[in-house]
């Protein structure tokens, strides 16, 4: 399904509300204005199969864009608003976009378009930018021009598209992930996560979801084109604060919603009058996923909102799925769910082996229906499936294990990943940001336990004979924060003697000091 059949039938009903304005996208203004745009792109020359870019913050435009990608057969890619200017430059250019939309209003708006000019079509959101940088934008198109001067006649066949969001990636690098090709049109019921979402969490035309979560995020994106794909209404936040969130709850009756434990422990913490002065009886679905919650905060959550907490294990490279209702989480606390909705789980020993239930190895599901490609890097694809099984089992290497009931719980994970407040960080990355800098001889970093975020960032560094410790973190501070995302630079920076490695080079994490015995 997709908007057109709920632009026929019910043309005014509000596909998007814009939390912070109350700005409204009816279905009939989504259907003109993503046909028009898809248009667009066919007139220049775009088929199935063919990359589009967008980078914005939560906006009208980025639905527009995904149901404009969808109906053309195209690969949209969301682009993390977040990064820096280089880091959002690369993902473009890496995904080999023939069309990038790009919001001015963004702060590194100018820096990303100069660096993007290689794009055959370049649409600017909003207008150009005034002083300094502005002028990269001079032979830019402007969005609304371009839904004007398009056709607003619908083709005969429209080929459904799919999306490629980036993961990052543990060698410094993030990855397309490409799913698999299919044969389906836009007006296809036959959607495999559209059925499974459906399926799972009963989303329909009376849905109204809640997405308090940036829209480059697998999760939140998927989870509004589901919802348009049933006819519900998306209730959109331009960023996450606890109060406002539960007040859209109470204001547009909330059906569903999705979430990341760092929201739960922010709504936790408010006062007790606050909290309990909004009405949330509308929620029948809170779903939460990307990190894992804290037993304690999840029971406290089910007290206040009632058993309407699901939570789900999975990836954005979508080769399975675990599910875990409030009853099941109460019983069996810590755990992510059962198998068999979406795959199949089996862990395994290094040498590739399944493992007795309790044992923590790596985790593969086996579900042949859903391989995905990193794009353009055929080594790391190869990497994530099982050597007996390649065909059909995969792997994002997580590590966990599965109780006697198969109930799954996350254990470490193999790439040393971080998640802070439902985003995830690959050590490797900030590492080799740093690796250069003449003042580090050695460095390392790892997740350290955080109240609110559940982890963050903090490094380990091993000076170069001669810099003295005082100042040296807010330098390395400075140094990064044009090279990384802010939420990627470590929280503190422990200085050391040595790192622990073993003769060949090998960095020790689990033999790095603890963080306790440092002041910061």
């Amino acid at each position: 399904m997709y908007p057109g059949k709920w632009a026929a039938e019910t043309p005014d009903k509000p596909a998007v509300v814009m939390a912070d304005t109350d700005a409204v996208l009816t279905y009939g203004q989504l259907e003109d204005r993503s046909l028009r745009l898809a248009n667009h792109m066919r007139a220049a020359g775009l088929v199935k199969g063919d990359h589009i870019a967008v980078m914005s913050e939560n906006r009208f435009e980025i639905v527009e864009a995904l149901w404009a990608a969808l109906r053309t057969g195209g690969i949209i890619t969301v682009v993390n608003s977040h990064l820096t200017a280089a880091e959002s430059a690369y993902i473009v250019d890496d995904c080999d976009a023939r069309v990038f939309l790009l919001s001015t209003a963004l702060d590194a708006a100018a820096e990303v378009a100069a660096s993007c000019q290689q794009v055959e079509n370049r649409i600017r959101i909003d207008a150009v930018p005034t002083g300094e940088g502005g002028d990269v934008f001079a032979d830019w198109d402007e969005y609304e021009a371009v839904l004007a001067a398009a056709s607003a006649r619908k083709p005969v066949v429209e080929p459904r598209g799919d999306d490629m969001l980036y993961s990052s990636g543990t060698t410094g690098r993030p990855k397309g992930i490409l799913p698999g090709p299919t044969d389906l049109q836009i007006e296809d019921e036959d959607v495999s996560i559209v059925k499974l979402f459906t399926m799972l969490f009963g989303f329909d035309s009376e849905t109204v979801y809640l997405s308090p979560a940036p829209l480059y995020h697998a999760a939140p994106l998927r989870f509004v084109m589901t919802t348009h794909a049933r006819g519900g209404t998306a209730v959109i936040m331009s960023h996450f604060e606890a109060e406002p969130a539960l007040a859209m709850v109470e204001k547009h009756r909330v059906t569903h919603s999705q979430w990341v434990p760092t929201m739960f422990i922010r709504m936790l913490k408010l006062p007790e009058a606050v909290r309990s002065s909004y009405d949330v009886s509308s929620l029948e679905v809170a779903i939460h996923a990307a990190a894992p919650c804290p037993p304690e905060v999840k029971q406290a959550m089910i007290e206040w909102w009632g058993p309407v907490l699901y939570e789900y294990y999975a990836a954005t490279e979508s080769i399975g799925l675990t599910v875990i209702t409030s009853e099941q989480s109460l019983e069996k606390p810590g755990s992510v769910g059962r198998d068999g909705i979406k795959g199949i789980v089996h862990i395994c020993g290094p040498d590739g082996q399944e493992l007795p239930a309790g044992e923590v190895g790596v985790i593969y599901f086996e579900d042949a229906r859903s391989l995905f490609e990193y794009y353009k890097d055929d080594a790391k694809t190869q990497t994530s499936r099982h050597p007996d099984h390649p065909d059909t089992w995969a792997t994002t290497g997580d590590m966990g294990y599965l109780d006697e009931d198969r109930y799954l719980y996350i254990a470490e994970r193999t790439t040393g990943l971080i998640i802070a407040g439902g985003v995830n960080i690959y050590p490797q990355e900030i590492e080799n940001a740093l690796a250069l800098r003449p003042q580090i001889a050695d460095v390392a970093v790892v997740g350290q336990s955080d109240d609110e975020l559940g982890q963050v960032p903090v490094a380990f560094v091993q000076l170069a004979d001669g810099v003295d410790e005082a100042g040296a973190a807010d330098e390395i501070r400075m140094w990064l924060s044009d090279k990384l995302a802010r939420f990627k630079i470590p929280r503190e920076f422990y200085f050391v003697a040595e790192l622990p490695r073993t003769p060949t080079g090998k960095l020790v994490k689990r033999r790095l000091p603890d963080p306790a015995a440092f002041t910061g």
